[in-house]
């Protein structure tokens, strides 16, 4: 067994081990083996990254244990394949994990590019189910757009039509259209603990709070006003 699979293999047995109870007649251990076998079948063709996988493992426990059905990696349209597609009787959710990573090619523009590559993941998956949230440890700081923190009715057309510039400056073939930023939605993030195999789940507005506008009141934080 490699590294990784081994790495895997104890975060699996980290949530495992504080979940033994079934809930509502499912044996949730087996559901989770079946998901990290998933994972890891995905992750030895290199279709997924390792510390991206873990993550999916943590939420989609942790979803598990909440009553969700859950899948990884699921398609649900035009060509967008979701990290994680779950169900329970109040309705459908995607939650798409941001490891915070910048390629070589956008270290100059780092803010820019996850604050892009984020914004658009809300504008394209959000309307593939009735609740959309984004996973991210605790050590990144989401770059998304102020605005989309608000919900759709409240937002200010002026500052949807800047998210509109600055996805057209990244996203091309497709480009994001105006009106999927203006109804996309955030629900949820999920401050992802690895270590722990924990996460915290909060509102998109008690992220803000919390996270970003202490960081928006500081003078390195101009980019992101901005945007």
């Amino acid at each position: 067994m490699g590294k990784f699979e081994e790495d895997l293999e104890a975060v699996y047995s980290k949530i495992a081990a504080t979940r033994r109870d079934p809930l509502n007649g499912r044996d949730l251990a087996l559901e989770l083996e079946s998901i990290k076998r998933k994972l890891l079948a995905l992750w030895r063709r290199r279709l997924v990254k390792s510390n991206h996988t873990i993550m999916e493992l943590v939420v989609a426990g942790h979803l598990l244990y909440k009553g969700y059905r859950v899948d990884v990696e699921v398609e649900v349209g035009e060509g967008l394949v979701c990290d994680i597609y779950a169900r329970n009787d109040s309705g459908s959710l995607i939650v798409e994990v941001e490891t915070g990573f910048v390629p070589p090619d956008h270290s100059s523009d780092p803010i820019l590019y996850r604050a892009a590559r984020e914004a658009s993941k809300i504008a394209r998956y959000s309307r593939f189910a009735d609740e959309f949230a984004l996973a991210v440890p605790p050590y990144h700081v989401l770059q998304v757009p102020e605005v989309l923190y608000l919900d759709p009715e409240d937002r200010d057309p002026s500052e949807l039509a800047l998210v509109k510039d600055l996805l057209d400056a990244y996203y091309s073939r497709p480009p994001v259209e105006l009106e999927d930023i203006a109804r996309a939605k955030l629900s949820s993030v999920y401050v992802v603990n690895v270590d722990r195999a924990e996460v915290l789940e909060l509102s998109a507005k008690e992220y803000c709070e919390l996270f970003v506008r202490p960081l928006l009141a500081l003078p390195i934080a101009a980019t992101s006003v901005s945007i």
